[in-house]
């Protein structure tokens, strides 16, 4: 079978099981002739009057940049502090009973804390998002490290490899593969998270839009339509990063 017939039959169940809920969530409004719960046509008309005013790639904006903001952070903290613990027995010893407690605590806990610190502009979401995201990095790029095999840091001592050497060419390598494994899971709960970061700020993001919209007179057409964009850029980005997994240097370690 041909990669582009392939990739059909991989894309056809999925699509056919989203027209099919579509198809059920419109014949259930009509059927219960609800006036609260808006039908897909009346979502969709709520979201191209937004988009035609400009107001939702405001929002989208707003999310997106404050994710990457937070997202970017935690990685560049994250990367550096899995890899010294992997390498320092010590340091592992020393800091993975702290992030194991702080770890499971969800991040929307900390709200009341990051309005009391930060007040309610884009400080907060960013440090929410951080949270959330910076952990399963930690995790992941010192488990990385702990599994790699012994054989290859051997092989580079027996060449008279230095340290720094090592590091930058056998460890990183090694680790890389689970990197991107905790890169990826943290995007993604990043992208659950702001939403709920977005509750506390005062004009913009697609959670501001929800609580917006709901406040101005249950505008619930609105509500799913966030909802909706929320989940399809989810499945973006998780898109992109399985990308990044693709790579020949990321999914060496991989058998698929």
């Amino acid at each position: 079978m041909d990669k582009p017939q392939n990739k059909l039959h991989k894309t056809w169940p999925p699509l056919l099981l989203i027209v099919a809920l579509v198809g059920l969530w419109h014949y259930a409004v009509v059927t219960t002739q609800t006036v609260i719960f808006p039908t897909p046509q009346q979502v969709l008309d709520g979201t191209l009057e937004l988009a035609r005013d400009g107001t939702l790639w405001q929002h989208i904006g707003a999310s997106l940049k404050r994710v990457a903001a937070g997202f970017i952070l935690a990685t560049l903290v994250a990367v550096p502090v899995g890899l010294w613990m992997g390498r320092v027995g010590a340091v592992y010893n020393t800091l993975n009973p702290l992030f194991q407690i702080l770890r499971p605590i969800s991040p929307i806990a900390w709200i009341p804390l990051a309005i009391l610190w930060f007040g309610v502009g884009d400080v907060s979401p960013v440090f929410l998002i951080f949270l959330s995201a910076v952990f399963p990095i930690i995790v992941q790029t010192a488990n990385g490290v702990h599994t790699i095999e012994r054989r290859y840091l051997d092989a580079a001592a027996n060449f008279g490899v230095s340290r720094r050497k090592m590091f930058r060419q056998v460890v990183v390598p090694a680790v890389l593969p689970d990197i991107v494994v905790g890169m990826r899971i943290s995007l993604g709960v990043a992208w659950l998270v702001v939403v709920a970061a977005e509750m506390i700020v005062r004009s913009s993001g697609l959670g501001f839009m929800i609580i917006d919209a709901r406040n101005a007179g249950n505008r619930y057409d609105l509500v799913i339509a966030a909802m909706v964009i929320i989940g399809i850029i989810g499945l973006l980005l998780d898109v992109g990063m399985r990308r990044l997994e693709g790579l020949n240097s990321v999914r060496w370690r991989y058998g698929r």
